[in-house]
């Protein structure tokens, strides 16, 4: 087996430590030493920007924000699935995860922060949020490991009620909120419909077709006032 080679690492505002890995041709992000991504499993990151997409394409100059940069496939999905009038903004906290998207990580997505489209933003997603009105066509959270935070409970800020509602003020109406998972989660279905989402939930595999872990997608629309 190959030996685990550290490509860059640096620590989180709230002290995690993030490494930069990398095992032959596969990159990992390790949080406090365990595996938070991986470059072999991205299928249902892919997956949370085509269903949030479903309904941005379709109109004029689409605006997204896609929260958490990660390894560049959510973004990379979500450019792939808007036109070329589209803008989307990446909001990352870590600056070292913009770095290294732009260096070896890069490749993997087809270099996604290369895109015109693109706006990079750093900083908090859960401050962007609270600081828009009736922006976003679509809103994708990647960040963590969903409503269950695993390297930070600050993520929590995201997923309770305040945050929510930040999230749907910050939305067109008709947007979608959209949130990727790694496991279901009931209660939180029940808190978007008291934020007065409506919820659709869609369960994928990390690899798609080729399997995998099974992951969760949230969508929570904005409906449109009638």
């Amino acid at each position: 087996m190959n030996p685990l080679e550290v490509l860059g690492e640096t620590t989180t505002p709230d002290g995690t430590d993030l490494k930069l890995t990398r095992r032959g041709h596969e990159y990992i992000i390790l949080a406090n030493g365990k595996s938070l991504m991986w470059s072999r499993t991205h299928g249902s990151e892919e997956a949370l920007a085509t269903f949030a997409c479903r309904q941005a394409r379709k109109v004029e100059q689409p605006c997204v924000l896609v929260g958490g940069l990660g390894m560049g496939f959510t973004l990379r999905a979500t450019l792939d699935s808007l036109p070329p009038d589209a803008t989307v903004i990446v909001v990352e906290l870590v600056p070292a995860v913009v770095d290294w998207n732009r260096g070896p990580l890069g490749p993997l997505a087809g270099h996604p922060l290369k895109d015109k489209r693109v706006q990079v933003h750093l900083g908090d997603v859960a401050d962007t949020l609270d600081s828009t009105r009736n922006q976003f066509d679509a809103v994708l959270l990647d960040v963590d490991n969903g409503p269950a935070a695993f390297t930070s409970s600050e993520n929590t800020r995201l997923y309770n009620d305040k945050g929510l509602a930040a999230a749907r003020t910050s939305l067109k109406p008709g947007g979608v909120l959209a949130i990727w998972s790694a496991r279901e989660d009931r209660k939180f279905v029940q808190r978007l419909y008291y934020c007065g989402f409506r919820v659709e939930v869609e369960g994928v595999r990390a690899r798609l077709k080729k399997g995998g872990p099974r992951h969760t997608i949230f969508l929570a629309h904005k409906v449109p006032p009638a």
